[in-house]
């Protein structure tokens, strides 16, 4: 499927602010057999004084911009077309979690993408003792790694209601589970939690999903927003799998990719620092569109 995906992000302060330094991760990736970038283009409002391009440890593309004067505002527009490839069946020869572990042990390996990296805390997701006893509970009768990932992320899906009112990008995950409402951000760091307690790595991947208006209903620009989803590792023969809890549905060809890491302190879109007084407002829209199947 071949799309065109426009992203804007704003920020309005309340006073000027100087010294601002932002990393973003922003523009689609280009993954081997999953999906194309085409053509990609990144604009900044006002211009930076410096621009540099690099690449992060688990391989996301990065851009680095610097201002010398103090702004009013920053925006940021991505623009892209992505050929997404339809993901093939994934059939279920993942090992029991106690031949996971046993797997895992055997791996040595500490590349970007070894699951060792995705097995403990990270910044974002602490151990939980409320969230493994609630893991252990679902997955009691799990026969393999690929049934507990499905399995915890169909019952986060069933109790947790999506609430954008509910979570501030900053709650911690234990509060939204508490709460058993949030947004994909925290159904995705619910479900890291989860897993990685029952003994299955797991990380987290940002990017868009398409969403189709009811019938008879016409598409909102801009009516799309940026998305989360899981990826957790299920052995050695399946390696890593992507679900999305808050749709209860394995990722797919909606789904696009932007970075991937532990938790959201690795992939956040815009991060940075700044030297201003008073608040800020930001907003984002991101409008994704099928061009043609």
């Amino acid at each position: 499927m071949l799309y065109d995906i426009t992203l804007r992000i704003e920020y309005a302060y309340d006073g000027m602010a100087a010294a601002g330094r932002h990393l973003l991760r922003l523009t689609p990736a280009t993954i081997p057999g999953q999906q194309r970038v085409i053509a990609a283009n990144l604009d900044v409002a006002p211009a930076p004084f410096e621009r540099n391009f690099s690449h992060d440890f688990f391989g996301n593309r990065c851009v680095g911009v610097s201002y010398d004067e103090a702004v009013e505002e920053t925006a940021f527009l991505m623009q892209a077309r992505v050929d997404r490839a339809p993901l093939d069946p994934v059939f279920d020869v993942s090992p029991s979690l106690d031949r996971l572990t046993e797997e895992l042990e055997t791996i040595l390996s500490v590349a970007a993408d070894s699951p060792q990296h995705f097995r403990g805390r990270s910044p974002r997701i602490p151990p939980s003792s409320e969230v493994a006893a609630w893991a252990r509970t679902q997955t009691s009768a799990s026969p393999s790694a690929l049934d507990a990932v499905r399995t915890i992320c169909t019952a986060l899906h069933a109790e947790m209601a999506f609430d954008p009112e509910a979570t501030a990008v900053d709650t911690p995950l234990e509060e939204a589970f508490r709460a058993r409402h949030g947004v994909c951000q925290d159904f995705t760091h619910i479900a890291i939690c989860a897993l990685r307690s029952v003994g299955v790595p797991a990380g987290y991947v940002s990017g868009f999903l398409r969403t189709i208006p009811p019938k008879g209903s016409a598409r909102l620009e801009g009516a799309d927003a940026m998305h989360a989803w899981v990826r957790a590792w299920c052995g050695m023969e399946i390696g890593w799998v992507e679900f999305d809890p808050t749709n209860n549905m394995m990722a797919g060809e909606d789904h696009v990719t932007v970075a991937v890491g532990r938790d959201y302190f690795d992939v956040a879109p815009v991060k940075g620092a700044l030297r201003t007084a008073g608040s800020q407002e930001t907003s984002q829209s991101v409008d994704m569109v099928a061009v043609s199947g």
